[in-house]
């Protein structure tokens, strides 16, 4: 049988709802050390000119820095950016707080330059997103596949230089893409360093079954019909599945529906009769059975909590460095 593929990096990331919105930059020479408090959302750094060294909590060892190179702070940790070992870090806060219409500026002289950002998430990307990454991605750019993040840098810089008419919309559009070719980049060159669906789509076996389901959740998949999808055996297809995943083919897949189902009663206002037909579920009763086993909640009790949820979320005030 013919089955379209879909994309589950794209659906994953559309359905937690991905922003990006770029920082104050940092000016560096010297001697210099600066500690950053754990950030709010996906932090990003990207060195533009000169060299320094990374240190996160928890993570053993520190990360050396190159021109060209980026990394993405994927959990809320402390972490440290310094012009080399053995310097007694300043804190961030108040230097950035100090930068007044250009980058912030530490230590005595320009030799290094970052452009920084963050990228934030809905609330289900902890468990769909973080969970299966590594607490600290760090991309090389002296290797090739990382030319279309150097390419998206650089457009970044340049608009942001010219202050062209919606420079602002386009460097956050840009950031996206980055963020997407930065983690492709890491499924392709660290297979070892993601777990769940993530590693799937690095696995020849897995990935076929993975964007099938993507592709049509709503159909009533058996794993001999995804085994047909990967020309594999039902068997291999399982053990694989589970051994990569940490779930097998149909317990993911309602996994996914799930997340769909939530996905539209957070942000729409479609009957329960819609979305039972749009994930697969004959009947809202079915649906209502499957989506209070995996989230604790009633599908209508968590429409209530997740709009109560977002009108608080307005209501406070935008602050933060």
């Amino acid at each position: 049988m013919t089955v379209r593929q879909a994309d589950p990096l794209e659906d994953v990331l559309t359905l937690v709802g991905t922003t990006s919105r770029l920082s104050v930059g940092l000016v560096a020479g010297g001697r210099w050390a600066l500690a950053f408090d754990p950030p709010d959302g996906v932090k990003f750094n990207a060195v533009r000119r000169g060299h320094c060294l990374l240190t996160v909590d928890g993570v053993p060892e520190p990360i050396e820095l190159r021109e060209g190179d980026c990394f993405l702070l994927v959990q809320p940790r402390a972490f440290t950016l310094a012009s080399g070992p053995g310097v007694t870090p300043a804190p961030a806060g108040p230097v950035f707080r100090a930068a007044a219409g250009g980058p912030a500026r530490v230590g005595d002289g320009d030799d290094v330059e970052l452009m920084s950002g963050r990228f934030h998430f809905g609330e289900r990307a902890g468990e769909l997103l973080f969970d299966v990454l590594p607490p600290v991605i760090h991309v090389p750019g002296s290797t090739t596949e990382a030319t279309t993040v150097r390419w998206a840098l650089e457009l970044i810089a340049a608009e942001l230089r010219a202050s062209q008419p919606a420079a602002t919309l386009v460097t956050e559009h840009l950031a996206l893409v980055m963020l997407i070719h930065l983690l492709r980049l890491h499924v392709a060159t660290a297979p070892g360093q993601t777990s769940g669906w993530l590693a799937g789509l690095a696995d020849p076996v897995v990935a076929p079954a993975l964007r099938a389901m993507h592709a049509d959740p709503a159909h009533a998949w058996t794993v001999a019909e995804l085994a047909g999808v990967c020309a594999v055996s039902r068997s291999t297809l399982a053990a694989r599945f589970k051994q990569v995943v940490g779930k097998g083919p149909l317990e993911y897949l309602t996994g996914w529906r799930i997340e769909l189902a939530a996905g539209r009663l957070r942000d729409g206002e479609a009957t329960m009769e819609a979305i039972a037909r749009e994930v697969g579920y004959a009947s809202v009763s079915a649906l209502s059975n499957a989506f209070k086993r995996l989230t604790g909640l009633a599908p209508r009790d968590y429409r209530n909590a997740a709009g109560a949820a977002s009108r608080s979320a307005d209501a406070e005030p935008v602050g933060g460095v």
